[in-house]
């Protein structure tokens, strides 16, 4: 079996401006990365579903996705929240996103593929169950966990989030959910200025300073990520793949390089295969300097693939 690989094209549609640092050309910029390596055609390629109304309800609160289509715009850009705006396409875009977490949980857990990882945007890991926040409309990453608990009937299933910025959106929606644990490294003090003063045995928050490298989120992983999730044992694994944390990375102020993408994939697939039969669905987020995003993203998509 070979790692999937879901997008769509609607998702390099949403656009929130020139300016804005999520752009359509993050997708791109992968692509272009997979193909240059030679990694293009060993994938197994599959265009993302729209996600339903039911799987984005298992995370979501009903009112939230009536306000997200009731906002959606004829034309210019409608905005969530300062940094987060809808374009007419965004919402196509987002519903493509979260449905690519879903067909990813699908294809794995019937064995269909190995792994997968899922190339879209809007990311998705601010999302609560009621706001939009910090690029993000549709939590992906907790549609795919939600979807392999309640209609797959798992009962342990992890998040590994390793995105310059904490997934305080996963956090929300599952902090009193015992069936989940999240871990997640982020720079702090930074945006969205919590989760150094939560978390718990299922939700393992580890903030780091500005100037960390690799060899201080490597630790952090061994010390802190790496005993819990063992204790955990769980069934299947997600991750949500922010390459923002990268030197190169000007809007944050971490100092990770792609060998530590590298070395923490590998890490989470040893996991996978001790206790969920080597299921991981990974869900882009953040990542915003092109080339530093590309070069990362291939590094974690061939360690996904043992490559």
């Amino acid at each position: 079996m070979r790692t999937a690989f879901i997008s769509h094209p609607a998702c390099r549609k949403h656009d929130m401006g020139s300016f804005h640092p999520e752009s359509p050309a993050r997708l791109v910029a992968i692509e272009d990365q997979l193909i240059a390596s030679g990694q293009y055609d060993l994938l197994q390629h599959h265009e993302a579903p729209r996600a339903s109304r039911e799987q984005l309800a298992r995370v979501h609160r009903q009112h939230y996705l009536d306000k997200i289509a009731a906002v959606s715009p004829r034309e210019g850009l409608a905005y969530l929240d300062p940094d987060t705006a809808m374009n007419p396409f965004t919402l196509e875009a987002a519903l493509r996103a979260a449905g690519a977490a879903v067909l990813a949980t699908d294809l794995v857990i019937n064995g269909k593929a190995e792994n997968a990882f899922c190339n879209i945007r809007p990311p998705g890991h601010h999302a609560t169950r009621d706001h939009a926040m910090g690029f993000c409309i549709f939590n992906n990453v907790a549609v795919g966990v939600a979807h392999a608990l309640d209609a797959h009937g798992l009962e342990r299933v992890a998040i590994a989030d390793f995105d310059v910025h904490h997934g305080n959106g996963t956090e929300d929606i599952f902090a009193s959910d015992p069936r989940v644990m999240l871990c997640s490294t982020f720079q702090h003090p930074f945006y969205p200025h919590c989760g150094a003063d939560s978390g718990g045995d299922r939700i393992i928050n580890v903030p780091l300073p500005a100037g960390t490298d690799g060899t201080g989120f490597q630790a952090a992983v061994r010390q802190r990520w790496l005993p819990a999730l063992d204790a955990f044992r769980p069934q299947m694994l997600f991750i949500s793949a922010g390459f923002d944390a990268h030197l190169e990375d000007d809007l944050a102020g971490l100092a990770l390089v792609e060998a530590d993408y590298d070395w923490v994939t590998r890490q989470l697939k040893a996991v996978a295969q001790r206790w969920g039969e080597g299921r991981m669905v990974s869900v882009l987020e953040g990542g915003y300097a092109l080339g530093a995003l590309a070069r990362s993203a291939v590094a974690h998509i061939k360690a996904l693939s043992g490559l």
